[in-house]
């Protein structure tokens, strides 16, 4: 990092994709106004792929704080940082502020905890710039990795300081290569919890429709039985899993519709390994059956949950399973078929959706907030927040779902999740309040990640 003057606010935001919108545009070039080189001269680029926390106390002084666990936002509130954490939060006229703090205005905007994305694909992009079947088995790894490192960044930059990676989807383990990238400070991105390749019953997934004789590259790994499913757990582990995903169900069979993959004895085989190494699962799982052997077999979050109904979200309340429904993917694969939205009637997959949204709302079921972003396009995860309010949850319930929720959800809620002093300083201000409208989430003008600002407002 470049040294001296060039340690004021304004030159601590990473400019590798700083307040870039749309991943083709090339990214903004910030300079040193004191030393700002001759025409003739190229700019000086601060490129900072290691950035530091800011040598003084920061105040952050919104028009609210919505502190991600009470639903009414906080007028008047400032935010007190110091290096990685928050040290004070409350009404300003309440919080002492240290006579060396450099203090970020940020009018007319809310401040929030920094977003979490609890079902994300970064190895993945949308559907109908590749089909998933392509982009198993005729992208490189490495160009599959460049492009998660620029999604990883959309992502940030869109608000979501935390990512929950499901799965690579035939990109191995470089998951826990990107985590390390971003953890070592090499490329900028959310913080990642990661899964390395899933696990799925041997012949359910894909890619498929090739010759019996001829073995393909899997979307994950192919394991059954009790041994054999033991042993790709631990390996999963070996090699960086924070959580294992296995998926309970998937489309085969005559019919092509969801079906069970793995028998109850194995999910309960999968669970209990993961859980001797303190790893979580997750399960996949869109049919009734799927779900209700996942849920039984220990699991604590299911995967979009699409055959759901009030007695299944009653069961995975009583055993604490959270929900994470996924509304944007369905969404998103529906238009790539060439629905619509909003001239043609909505989709039976549509349909069936709100309907399992409405009976997990009713039953009191947890709900973490995951869109299966790579679906569609990263940097656009507030589509979930804001299908989850048009399907019926209030504005500052999804956004507790993305916030202090689903990092209870993911156990992490010792960390982040909230504004609360003694929690990284994990903060994003939006314009307006996103409390009354939803969408208030996608005009994010300043990010922070640990007490470093990759994102402010233009002054």
């Amino acid at each position: 990092m470049i040294r001296g003057t060039l340690l004021t606010l304004s030159l601590l935001l990473v400019a590798t994709g700083c307040d870039r919108s749309n991943s083709a545009k090339p990214p903004r070039i910030e300079t040193d106004p004191a030393t700002s080189p001759a025409a003739d001269k190229p700019p000086l680029a601060l490129v900072d792929t290691a950035p530091k926390h800011a040598d003084k106390p920061l105040l952050l002084k919104p028009a609210r704080v919505f502190d991600g666990i009470n639903t009414a936002p906080h007028e008047g509130w400032v935010v007190l940082v110091r290096g990685e954490k928050i040290e004070a939060a409350g009404p300003a006229d309440q919080i002492k502020t240290p006579d060396d703090a450099q203090v970020i205005n940020l009018p007319g905007m809310t401040l929030l905890p920094g977003l979490i994305e609890a079902h994300s694909h970064l190895f993945l992009h949308p559907y109908n710039e590749t089909p998933w079947d392509d982009q198993v088995l005729r992208e490189s790894p490495a160009l599959r990795v460049a492009r998660a490192t620029n999604h990883a960044r959309d992502s940030l930059l869109a608000g979501f300081t935390t990512l929950r990676d499901l799965g690579t989807e035939g990109a191995g383990d470089a998951d826990v290569g990107m985590k390390q990238a971003i953890d070592q400070g090499i490329i900028i991105g959310p913080r990642l919890i990661v899964v390395t390749r899933a696990i799925v019953a041997t012949g359910s997934y894909g890619p498929k429709g090739f010759a019996p004789h001829v073995r393909v590259p899997q979307g994950a790994d192919e394991a059954s039985g009790a041994e054999a499913l033991r042993r790709v757990v631990r390996e999963q582990i070996a090699r960086g899993a924070d959580w294992i995903k296995v998926y309970a169900d998937y489309y085969w069979g005559p019919e092509r519709e969801a079906r069970p993959t793995f028998s109850l004895e194995e999910l309960q085989v999968i669970v209990a390994t993961a859980r001797d190494a303190g790893r979580p699962v997750s399960a996949h799982a869109t049919s009734h059956e799927g779900a209700k052997r996942a849920t039984l077999a220990g699991v604590e979050t299911v995967e979009h949950g699409d055959g759901g109904d009030a007695a299944l979200f009653k069961l995975m309340a009583e055993k604490g399973v959270a929900l994470c429904p996924t509304l944007a993917a369905t969404e998103a694969i529906q238009q790539y078929r060439g629905w619509k939205k909003g001239a043609d009637p909505e989709p039976p997959a549509v349909k069936s959706k709100r309907a399992a949204f409405k009976a997990a709302l009713d039953s009191g079921v947890t709900i973490a907030a995951g869109s299966d972003v790579g679906v569609f396009s990263h940097g656009d995860e507030a589509r979930e927040l804001e299908l989850m309010v048009d399907y019926g949850m209030k504005p500052a319930d999804a956004l507790r779902s993305a916030t202090s929720v689903n990092a209870k959800v993911l156990h992490l809620n010792a960390k982040i999740g909230a504004v609360k002093p003694g929690l990284l300083a994990d903060l994003i201000a939006v314009e307006g309040d996103p409390t009354r409208e939803i969408a208030a989430v996608r005009r994010v003008k300043m990010v922070m990640k640990g007490g470093v600002v990759h994102r402010a407002p233009r002054p």
